[in-house]
């Protein structure tokens, strides 16, 4: 497959990145700071970028099988907008084209996750230095839905740099339950299948073990 990364140069995305390479794929990597990469592969294609710079979005996204939008940001209490304008820019980059696969990594607290973190996330870590972002990836989540691509949302529990092991719980009615930890090889693990065998795309699972 053609798999475009966005946000490849750590945590998810970096692991998705060198999984997709094991496996035989083509992938594109846009990055803000390509020498932070530090990988060289035949299959690989790495585009200076991020994900608010419209172009950069389109070289990256076009002729492309699947999208991962991995990126992240450290904990702020300042305004947040870098999710729902990153992917407003991914989304006008599709436009109508649905056999081209989305997939999105947002986290427990958006949407109806919220409140599935457990008592110290949800009354504590989430409220005091999360609560910004987790308003703009609500924004995120909802362009997503409304849109016409052939999307899916990936809402890991808490993550680990832990080896991949295949052996996690993909949970999408989260009535009942609080996220546990999940390594980012792991959702990196179930984004690759996915792109190759789908079966939960239109869906916000929770990944944890």
């Amino acid at each position: 497959m053609k798999i475009a990364i966005i946000g490849a140069s750590r945590g998810i995305g970096k692991q998705l990145l060198e999984l997709a390479l094991q496996e035989g794929h083509l992938v594109t990597a846009l990055v803000r700071n390509p020498d932070k990469l530090q990988i060289t592969h035949d299959n690989l294609h790495i585009l200076k970028g991020d994900i608010l710079n419209a172009s950069g979005v389109a070289d990256a996204v076009a002729g492309q099988d699947g999208i991962c939008v991995c990126i992240g940001t450290p904990p702020t209490r300042k305004t947040v907008t870098v999710f729902s304008e990153g992917i407003r820019k991914v989304l006008a980059a599709i436009g109508d084209n649905t056999e081209q696969k989305l997939i999105v990594i947002t986290g427990i607290g958006a949407g109806d996750s919220k409140g599935h973190g457990g008592f110290l996330y949800d009354r504590l870590a989430n409220p005091l230095l999360l609560s910004e972002i987790y308003k703009d990836k609500d924004r995120q989540e909802s362009l997503i839905k409304e849109s016409r691509s052939n999307w899916l949302i990936v809402r890991p529990g808490f993550l680990t740099n832990r080896p991949r092991t295949g052996k996690y719980r993909v949970i999408d009615d989260l009535a009942g339950v609080t996220a546990g930890k999940i390594s980012r090889a792991d959702v990196a693990d179930f984004m690759l299948k996915q792109l190759t065998e789908p079966t939960h795309f239109g869906k916000t699972p929770l990944l944890t073990y």
